[in-house]
């Protein structure tokens, strides 16, 4: 595929919103998960959850789309300058040329538990809880579009933890053929209790920190977060997105293939169609939820497309799994890696499991990078990946 350029990206996380705090976060190690405190939720759990989303006020003609879903959007999109990035491209191409396409899991899930709860005597929801502009899957994009006024092909991606990386690859193929100059990309995901007590009924959440690969690793630690890119057909800028592969396991609904059959497939079409050799590639971001299953068949799939030589690191552990989030905000830390060269570690992570083959980097170091990959495996086998750049590349696997 031709490289897409990216033109302004941000992300906000329990580390806090924009990209420096977060940035500033991966440097010094400091993580944003914290004992579960939300709500009423009894959980033994650590959690990931954004500070002042309850604080952000909607604009008041968008105010039937008030939830935490879209205030948490709200405040991202509020960050780094990228409303002004959208606004400059929306005089370029105009409003219609200009798409949104986001992901996201559970919406605004949240909304309908409160409306749940106050429901009357015969059972009937609240009249004042608008389904179609907070619990809706799309209520996401339609609330994005309408806030950057933007008229152009909008869709949301619901597949799980992959949702907001199959996002780009949508993007690319709506500009390929014409249906778009520029898409708005990324996902937002919030704590909900459907969420919390879900992951605790599949017995995958984690009484402490995770610990992406660690030899003692107990589950996930879940988050919350928001992360939005920009990507122009005509444009100047030194990040790109190189190619995209995608696949599904279709193996089971909660448990990833094995052997990691889907995401070796997924890599390996992301490398082919960015023109890009295994040795290209100077980091992975790995998908890295800390779960038993999850990480043993990643780290199966990564060998068997790079062997060992390949940097790899979950970051899971500064931000938690922010689900349908997780994809954009993990691309975005990419981007931040390759435009600042620092490549992450791998928090909390004490001890590399011994069975685990790829090369773990525990602790973030400074060194050039000019191609990073990230990894995004969703529930059902549902798998994305994603090649960025920084700088030419000739897509014939040789860098320019």
């Amino acid at each position: 595929m031709r490289a897409l350029p990216i033109t302004a990206y941000t992300l906000t996380t329990c580390l806090g919103p924009g990209k420096d705090v977060n940035f500033d976060a991966l440097v010094s190690g400091r993580s944003g998960l914290a004992p579960c405190a939300f709500e009423d939720v009894d959980i033994d759990t650590w959690l990931g959850a954004v500070a002042g989303v309850d604080d952000v006020q909607l604009p008041a003609a968008l105010s039937a789309f008030d939830c935490r879903n879209n205030r948490l959007a709200e405040l991202a999109l509020s960050q780094d300058g990228f409303r002004d990035a959208v606004d400059a491209a929306r005089e370029r191409y105009g409003a219609h040329r200009v798409a949104v396409i986001l992901g996201t899991s559970t919406s605004g899930m949240l909304a309908a538990e409160h409306a749940w709860r106050r429901r009357d005597a015969n059972g009937d929801l609240p009249s004042d809880f608008n389904y179609a502009t907070t619990q809706d899957n799309f209520s996401l994009a339609r609330f994005v579009a309408q806030s950057l006024a933007l008229e152009g092909p909008s869709q949301v991606v619901s597949t799980a933890c992959s949702s907001s990386a199959k996002v780009f690859a949508s993007a690319a193929r709506m500009m390929s053929v014409g249906l778009a100059d520029a898409a708005v990309v990324g996902g937002v995901d919030s704590l909900c209790g459907t969420t919390l007590y879900g992951f605790r009924s599949l017995e995958l959440v984690s009484s402490a920190p995770c610990r992406p690969f660690d030899a003692d690793r107990r589950g996930l630690s879940i988050g919350e977060g928001a992360a939005f890119a920009l990507l122009e057909h005509e444009a100047s800028s030194d990040l790109t997105l190189l190619g995209y592969g995608e696949s599904s396991d279709a193996f089971h609904m909660s448990s990833p293939h094995p052997e990691g059959l889907g995401a070796r497939l997924a890599m390996q079409a992301a490398l082919d169609r960015a023109g890009l050799g295994a040795n290209d590639v100077d980091y992975i971001n790995l998908h890295g939820t800390a779960s038993k299953a999850n990480d043993a068949a990643e780290d199966r799939a990564v060998h068997d497309v790079f062997g060992d030589s390949i940097a790899c690191s979950g970051t899971k552990g500064w931000t938690g799994h922010t689900l349908g989030a997780s994809g954009g905000i993990e691309a975005v830390i990419c981007l931040l890696a390759l435009a600042r060269n620092f490549r992450p570690g791998t928090l909390n992570t004490q001890r590399v499991d011994p069975a685990c083959r790829i090369r773990i980097e525990r602790e973030g170091s400074e060194t050039r990078l000019r191609v990073a990959l990230s990894n995004s495996f969703g529930f059902g086998g549902s798998n994305c990946t994603l090649a960025f750049g920084r700088g030419g590349h000739d897509g014939a696997g040789a860098r320019a």
